[in-house]
């Protein structure tokens, strides 16, 4: 037996490169805490916040790349809007 079916809720339009840029942010706060704390942490959690930094970079060049390839991305490019 299946209940009433429900409309799905419309999508949440989220700015992905600020969420990006704020986790980028914070890894960069903890990589510094983590070089002033020097020899008294292991240096594997220093490495985790290069490979965080250097994944976001990473990621933030794919979502750019990706969003300049979108079709809503081309119609604004031939109507003449800056996005």
């Amino acid at each position: 037996m299946h209940g009433p079916h429900k409309q799905a809720p419309p999508p949440l339009q989220v700015d992905t490169e600020r969420v990006v840029l704020a986790g980028m942010a914070l890894w960069a706060v903890a990589l510094v805490v983590l070089l002033l704390l020097g020899d008294r942490v292991d240096r594997l959690w220093t490495w985790t916040c290069v490979a965080a930094l250097g994944l976001a970079v990473l990621g933030l060049g794919i979502m750019r790349w990706q969003l300049r390839g979108s079709p809503a991305s081309r119609r604004r490019g031939r109507s003449g809007a800056d996005g």
